[in-house]
């Protein structure tokens, strides 16, 4: 899944030499699938690695995979290259932007597919945007509004008309959308 070389294992492993006994390392993908996606690795001390994680052991440290992000971490490349200043930790997840979702991807994945693959092109014409802040109760959707859709006085029309509307048609488990916006900013707002 994820290739470590053995530049960055020496590294890792003299990293995790310094923290405590069992300290390994965690790699997951931060908002998969989307444009923002970030992939990351932290440490992972003993007990809080998740129980879907998948343990794959490495020369002197354990690397755990978060289950949801397996997907995006396909053909990872995590690598280590010195220079003057000591040296840098590389990760390139050529996956990670990809949208790879189906009736069986985690709710949050399938609400950001709708959010970034449909909604918000359509309102970058406006200069705005959407994105999912939470999923709460298990079936509500928190969103935030962002660039010409915060403090824009059509933003409730939008919200029920187009953001609603879209997602619970194409993601039954929905039952309600929440709006977590700051309204009252509207220095960018498309209408006043």
């Amino acid at each position: 899944m994820v290739d470590i070389s053995q530049a960055a294992q020496a590294y890792l492993s003299e990293l995790l030499g310094k923290q405590e006994d069992g300290c390994g390392i965690r790699m997951f993908v931060a908002q998969p699938g989307t444009p923002h996606a970030e992939t990351c690795i932290a440490y992972c001390r003993p007990g809080e690695q998740q129980d879907d994680d998948s343990p794959v052991e490495y020369d002197g440290f354990t690397a755990w995979f978060e289950a949801r992000s397996e997907a995006y971490l396909v053909d990872a490349v995590v690598d280590f290259q010195e220079d003057r200043m000591g040296g840098q930790l590389t990760i390139k997840a050529p996956n990670a932007r990809v949208p790879s979702v189906d009736e069986n991807s985690p709710l949050e994945d399938r609400i950001n597919y709708v959010l970034y693959n449909e909604i918000n092109p359509g309102l970058a014409a406006h200069g705005g945007q959407v994105t999912l802040v939470d999923v709460v109760d298990e079936s509500t959707a928190v969103l935030q509004f962002g660039g010409g859709c915060q403090g824009c006085a059509a933003v409730d029309i939008t919200l029920k008309q187009s953001v609603e509307r879209s997602l619970i048609e194409q993601i039954p488990e929905l039952t309600a959308i929440r709006d977590a916006t700051d309204h009252t900013f509207t220095d960018n707002a498309y209408y006043r």
